[in-house]
């Protein structure tokens, strides 16, 4: 079973794909960007912490591969993310399955530009809550934000709510049948 996630570290933007390794579940992760290479990964999207090898860029990516996505928070990646239109094309066939999608932070603009949030609620970061309005979602101010498939988390403060709801729904849809 594997799970896609386009993903943040320290606020940078990957994805990663957590592919079982042996019976009893060990995963690691293929991370997956806009380009292959290395990225810089930044600390508050200003201070350098190191770079992280990129294994698949999203143009080659396949949604029926993963069955969960995790979108980044930060400003500089988010911002990349919707103005590529191979990243912007996987978000919204990615929402079209009904698997799970997270975002934290500004990743909700990702979302925005695929035109998924009509009539969803959710939460972001305050400052980009003006655009997800306007793009027709429901925004509230709250640590966590789970409208169907949907998780959603304000800034890197809801971290730990975050993590642990995203972590009880993969639970939730990656038992064994």
């Amino acid at each position: 079973m594997l799970a896609a996630v386009l993903a943040a570290l320290a606020g940078t933007a990957l994805a990663a794909a957590f592919v079982p390794t042996d019976t009893a579940g060990v995963s690691w992760i293929t991370l997956v960007w806009l380009h292959t290479g290395e990225i810089n990964a930044r600390q508050s999207d200003i201070n350098p912490a190191g770079t992280i090898s990129v294994d698949k860029k999203v143009a080659d990516a396949s949604v029926g591969d993963y069955d969960a996505l995790l979108l980044p928070g930060g400003t500089m990646n988010p911002d990349q993310l919707r103005t590529d239109p191979d990243a912007v094309s996987f978000v919204r066939e990615f929402m079209g399955t009904g698997k799970p999608v997270a975002t934290i932070c500004h990743g909700p603009w990702t979302l925005a530009e695929a035109d998924v949030v009509r009539g969803r609620r959710l939460t972001s970061w305050p400052s980009i809550r003006t655009d997800l309005r306007n793009a027709g979602a429901d925004v509230v101010d709250e640590e966590v934000v789970v409208d169907r498939q949907l998780i959603t988390s304000g800034g890197p403060h809801d971290l730990p709510v975050f993590c642990n709801t995203l972590i009880d729904r993969l639970a939730e849809t990656l038992q064994p049948a």
